[in-house]
């Protein structure tokens, strides 16, 4: 009865970590896809309102 327990405890702990490894693996994909398409979204004029800081060339 105490190595079924041991295994039992074994089990629950594995899956625990594969669980944490799973949603690591996760998070990344979801930081890699926001990245993605914070560049994509990011080709936009440099001054949003139209202005220019600089005065025109003669």
């Amino acid at each position: 009865m105490f190595e079924y327990e041991i295994q039992k405890l074994r089990q629950n702990e594995l899956i625990r970590e594969a669980d944490a490894r799973r949603l690591v693996r996760q998070v990344q994909r979801a930081r890699r896809a926001a990245r993605a398409s914070a560049k994509n979204a990011g080709e936009d004029r440099v001054n949003p309102e139209g202005t220019s800081h600089y005065t025109r060339a003669a």
